[in-house]
């Protein structure tokens, strides 16, 4: 059988890196954005920021291929993705209904459950009236999140059911409907998906009540552990368990799954990020860097997977 060679910078043509946008994670794009985009002018790339907020997306046929720095609704859910296809012009990362399952945090779920992979259970809310009766069917504490939307905005940690509107109002204002879902009391941590490697996990441990957008992108106490503490039979376990999910919503090229182990070790899945941020704070390169891979590397093995996009990657 005969190997094709890899691709050469020159090679990859004209790279638009897709960064900024509209979404609420716009500032958090931008940042990402210009980490690869300085990751691939080091590499040799003819690359260049392309900002999808005042830019047409006509003038994406000027381009060879997309690396997708964005975040969030309008970037992240498929719908970027699907006019790349229209364009015909190869991208990185999930194609239209992986973005669109890995953003939907409800759909995922349903999935997972039906696949019979763990994930807390879970309640949609679409008005504050019904605060009681969730609160009753979960038990307390629980985070109520939006449905559709990353960075944890809008997210909250609820522990009293005075508190549960609120909450609900907080996440709403992200769309018509919020997500509901028992809090999983324990360690949190998170798996990195390259390729067809899973890149070792990493335990977060946070100063904040949770692993909100301060903890994310701010906050210098957050703390990133790798090695995780887990034993290699456990770990071994997280990472098939992030494959499994990862490849049930049909998730491809690179991403993040998030895991709660509880009180007795159990794993949780909570949510797949299918473009996670690519920032000095961010946990897919700090995960890549414990693999050996610094961030030019991981940059290159990202654009890599719009090479012959629409193909197993």
């Amino acid at each position: 059988m005969v190997t094709e060679p890899m691709p050469t910078a020159a090679d990859m043509g004209r790279v638009a890196v897709m960064m900024g946008g509209a979404s609420a994670e716009r500032a958090i794009s931008l940042a990402s954005g210009q980490t690869c985009l300085d990751a691939l002018v080091a590499l040799g790339v003819d690359a260049e920021a392309f900002d999808p907020l005042p830019r047409p997306l006509a003038d994406l046929t000027a381009f060879d291929r997309a690396f997708i720095a964005l975040h969030g609704p309008g970037g992240e859910d498929g719908t970027m993705q699907g006019a790349l296809e229209s364009l015909d012009i190869p991208y990185t990362g999930s194609g239209v209904l992986g973005s669109a399952l890995g953003m939907d945090k409800l759909r995922s779920k349903q999935i997972w459950q039906a696949l019979g992979l763990p994930t807390p259970a879970y309640r949609v809310v679409t008005s504050a009236d019904s605060s009681a009766a969730v609160a009753q069917a979960l038990g307390l504490p629980v985070f109520v999140k939006p449905l559709r939307e990353g960075s944890s905005l809008g997210t909250t940690p609820v522990d009293h059911e005075d508190d549960l509107a609120a909450a609900v109002a907080a996440a709403r204002q992200y769309g018509e409907a919020a997500l509901v879902e028992r809090c999983i009391v324990g360690t949190e941590y998170t798996v990195a998906v390259l390729g067809d490697e899973i890149l070792p996990p990493i335990r977060i441990d946070v100063a904040e009540p949770f692993y909100d957008f301060e903890a994310k992108y701010r906050s210098e106490a957050t703390r990133m552990t790798i090695p995780c503490g887990l034993s290699a039979e456990r770990e071994s376990a997280l990472q098939g368990l992030a494959r499994d999910a990862f490849a049930a919503i049909d998730a491809r090229g690179w991403g993040r799954v998030d895991v709660m182990a509880d009180e007795r070790g159990d794993f949780w899945l909570l949510e797949v990020n299918t473009i996670p941020g690519m920032t000095d704070h961010s946990l897919v390169p700090a995960a890549a860097a414990a693999h050996g891979l610094d961030m030019a590397t991981l940059v290159w093995r990202i654009l890599l997977t719009s090479w012959r996009h629409g193909e197993a990657t």
